[in-house]
């Protein structure tokens, strides 16, 4: 899978002290490569750095197994040393400029053991004479070595990293840097808490643990936010801690002292966006061309392309649906998956339903087919998982997995279904946890008379422990281009019965507030007036085009205060007994 998943709060680099002398990330391999032809390659399949440097070696440049886990992993090639005696030589660095107290060597390692030099890293000024230093895994898998001692001055510094066992060695992103010693602080990674989890945008706290604290003062110059906590000029060990920093924006941190500098970035955390309750309903009201995972209702959960909306609603639409207006989401082929939170449910049945339209399953080449949509109990542990497998580019069938496993176990529905074509799918996940035999069923196209009819296909689960005990999220997924199709949604709902997924989305009159009326729009004093026939109770949010919320209130009384709001664009979300609509405003 190509996915990386931000199981972590916040995804933290840091950069310090020092001058770089020498840096090899090892480009981007288009496969197993020896040194020696990888040294002749042209960018970006060849080394970083050519004449005055030399490569050479018995070991090779891989494009898989690439770095991750340590600050500034690059993320691509990097060298794969295979057996004993296997060695990297780096020829040609010119140090002579440093004392050698100043000189440090970095380097990512991938190794299975924590054993002390089982890989040998040797300096020579001659290329003759070697000088093993001292290397001590911090751990196993990719990790980020660091040598502060042994390195020499030297116009001709050789480096060679050499196995002394069978066991497998990765190293990348290798660096010699001039350092300051006296530039001793120590930043570890940070942790986020919000401070609020509501609809409207919130706030959030980052605190970054620090060791090496020394007398005299450090300046802090955040991007937003304000500072506290511990002060390493007088708290030799502590931690650093800003308020105050707005939900969705990133965040970074310069410490400098003199010449030493220090520099913590961080992404907004996922978590102060709150879960949604059941009956769940999403029109896809945001802001065309916008990120779906940056509205207040979904959060992106790996890395890639975006899922974007668009504009108006997904036609041809299924017959007697009147979709709402407000946009739909588009996507395919490889990028981020959304994942929205939601009540979490436990027992009984719980079903999704939504329109979809594939526009092409040309270049679908997977034998299995891929999933892309699924509820879970988070964005990576999934069931009733939705699936495509192809036919040929203009046809498809679709099936269904109770747990996410391989296309080779899910169950498929035998209907050959046209691109092009707008579909009704309903998807029911039933717990059984005595059992330990959960299912989940499929309808596609069902006919909506407030009975449930018979499931398309149905999915089961026989094997014990593999349940899911809760679900609380929906996710939708683009996994690569030979898996998931180009393809559109809209019109999602989530519920614990038949009648909170169907009713309400087909019929002309069942998608719509009875007598809404929203005036005046645009609004120029302030004050925008809310009526329908019931006049009941009603939610209102109010979105601005980034999709994030910007207004919610809950009132009986037909006037809304926007006062607040500034000029421009906005989409409002109306809920009065279990309905929901949608609609623009325009603020003079």
């Amino acid at each position: 899978m190509k996915k990386i998943y931000s199981l972590l709060l916040l995804v933290v680099s840091f950069t310090s002290f020092g001058q770089t002398i020498y840096s090899e990330n090892f480009g981007t391999p288009t496969g197993n490569t020896a040194i020696a032809t990888y040294a002749t390659g042209t960018a970006p399949a060849t080394f970083q750095n050519s004449t005055p440097i030399a490569y050479s070696g018995t070991a090779d440049v891989r494009s898989t197994g690439a770095s991750s886990g340590y600050s500034g992993a690059s993320a691509n090639g990097n060298v794969l040393i295979n057996a004993i005696a296997e060695f990297i030589q780096i020829d040609g660095i010119n140090t002579s400029a440093v004392s050698p107290s100043g000189l440090q060597l970095s380097f990512g390692v991938n190794t299975p053991t924590a054993v002390t030099n089982v890989l040998t890293v040797e300096v020579s000024t001659n290329g003759t004479t070697w000088t093993p230093l001292t290397y001590t895994p911090s751990g196993t898998n990719w990790t980020l070595a660091t040598i502060t001692s042994g390195i020499p001055s030297s116009t001709t510094l050789s480096i060679r990293f050499t196995s002394t066992s069978a066991l497998q060695f990765r190293l990348d992103d290798i660096k010699v840097v001039n350092f300051n010693p006296s530039c001793t602080l120590v930043l570890s990674a940070p942790t986020a808490a919000c401070n609020g989890i509501t609809l409207g945008i919130d706030t959030y706290t980052v605190t970054i643990p620090y060791t090496g604290g020394t007398a005299g003062a450090y300046t802090f110059n955040p991007s937003s936010g304000t500072v506290g906590g511990d002060n390493p000029a007088t708290v030799p060990a502590g931690n650093i801690v800003v308020s105050g920093i707005t939900e969705g924006t990133g965040f970074t941190l310069n410490i400098s002292k003199g010449s030493c500098s220090y520099d913590a970035t961080a992404v907004a955390p996922l978590e102060c966006k709150p879960a949604s309750a059941l009956p769940y309903y999403e029109p896809f009201a945001y802001a065309e061309a916008s990120s779906l995972g940056q509205s207040q209702q979904w959060s992106n959960v790996n890395t890639g392309d975006n899922i974007i909306v668009a504009g108006g609603n997904l036609l041809p639409a299924y017959s007697g649906l009147n979709p709402s207006t407000t946009g739909y989401a588009i996507f395919d082929g490889a990028g981020i998956d959304c994942a929205s939170p939601f009540t979490p449910t436990t027992t009984g049945r719980i079903y999704y339903s939504f329109i979809m339209n594939i526009n092409t399953m040309a270049g679908v080449t997977d034998a299995n087919g891929g999933y892309f949509a699924a509820l879970g109990s988070s964005s990576s542990n999934l069931g009733a998982t939705l699936w495509t497998k192809r036919i040929d580019d203009a046809s498809f069938n679709l099936g269904i997995e109770v747990r996410t496993a391989t296309g080779a176990s899910t169950t498929f529905d035998t209907t050959t279904y046209q691109t092009g074509q707008t579909y009704f799918v309903v998807v029911g996940y039933t717990f059984n946890p005595a059992a330990s035999d959960d299912s989940v069923d499929l309808w596609v196209n069902p006919t909506i008379n407030g009975v449930q009819p018979a499931a398309t296909i149905t999915d089961a689960q026989t094997a014990a422990g593999t349940d899911l005990a809760s679900i609380s999220t929906f996710l939708l997924r683009q996994d690569s281009t030979t898996e998931t199709p180009s393809m559109s949604v809209d019109e999602l709902r989530i519920g614990t019965t038949w009648d909170q997924v169907t009713n309400g989305t087909l019929g002309t009159n069942q998608n719509t507030i009875a007598g809404l009326r929203m005036y005046p729009n645009p609004v120029s004093n302030g004050t925008l007036f809310i009526e329908t026939s019931a006049n009941a109770e009603k939610t209102v949010a109010i979105f601005d085009v980034l999709g994030k919320q910007v207004l919610n209130t809950t009132t009986s009384n037909n006037a809304i205060n926007v006062a607040s709001l500034h000029t421009g664009v906005y989409f409002v979300n109306i809920t009065e007994e279990g309905k929901t609509a949608s609609r623009k405003l325009v603020i003079k």
